[in-house]
């Protein structure tokens, strides 16, 4: 018995909480990104992928389709799927909000409202914000998604003076960054802090995990033009669907 085609089955199952469509997407895309499907390397014929897969062709065009959407794959008409040359699919360097880089790379992006409240701000909140201790805060809370798919869950925070029309928004649908522009405090700015823990018990029901497993927390700290700070967030992120894109410089003497 063929042995891929035995570790293939083991890593599609039926009863698994995803698509079969979305279990077969990522295990092509690891194959093109671990070098097993080098760039410009043809795909083996769809009959063969759904028998490997164990799925049906219906199921297998739409997880190949996907994939073509995020640049892993191209197509070419009446010869086949072949791995895509390595470009820019990692998140940019640039602030771009979930739902631009998500339209960016032709996904669907959607969010579960969990919290949209206001409530006043705490002592080190206003710190942060430098604003008065009590000055109102519009928090909201989101589970995002891309094409249906968890990828983490957003905690922001706004002061809500700088956009108050945010707690009439439907933000199942909206972006937060484009409703602080809308309003005139468009942020330009972003530190971020980046690292690995468990994921909180309370969290892990929306992600699709358990308590304690893996994930990555980015809290960012975001200015206007005019350098107050406009929005603060924490994202926890599912650490198998996220991946920050970074570079470095080499300083040195003139």
């Amino acid at each position: 018995m063929n042995t891929t085609s035995e570790n293939t089955a083991a890593a599609i199952a039926a009863d698994h909480h995803e698509p079969l469509w979305v279990q077969a997407a990522q295990v092509i895309e690891r194959r093109v990104t671990d070098g097993s499907l080098p760039a410009g390397r043809r795909l083996p014929a769809e009959r063969e992928l759904s028998d490997e897969f164990g799925i049906s062709r219906v199921t297998l065009r739409k997880a190949l389709h996907h994939l073509v959407e995020r640049g892993v794959l191209h197509s070419s008409h009446g010869r086949g799927w072949y791995a895509a040359e390595r470009t820019d699919r990692e998140w940019p360097n640039s602030l771009e909000s979930f739902t631009e880089t998500a339209r960016r790379k032709g996904l669907v992006p959607s969010a579960t409202v969990l919290r949209a409240e206001v409530s006043p701000a705490t002592l080190d909140e206003a710190d942060e914000f430098v604003v008065a201790g009590g000055t109102e805060l519009f928090r909201l809370d989101r589970v995002r998604m891309l094409d249906g798919l968890p990828i983490g869950v957003d905690a922001s925070r706004v002061v809500l003076h700088l956009a108050p029309g945010l707690v009439e928004t439907d933000f199942s649908k909206s972006s937060l960054l484009a409703e602080l522009t809308v309003a005139g405090s468009e942020p330009v700015d972003a530190e971020s802090v980046i690292e690995s823990r468990g994921c909180p018990p309370e969290l892990a029901p929306h992600l699709g995990l358990a308590p304690g497993d893996p994930v990555l927390v980015m809290q960012q700290s975001l200015t206007d033009a005019r350098g107050r700070v406009v929005l603060a967030t924490t994202i926890t992120y599912r650490g198998d669907r996220y991946r920050l894109r970074t570079s470095f410089v080499r300083g040195g003497a003139a």
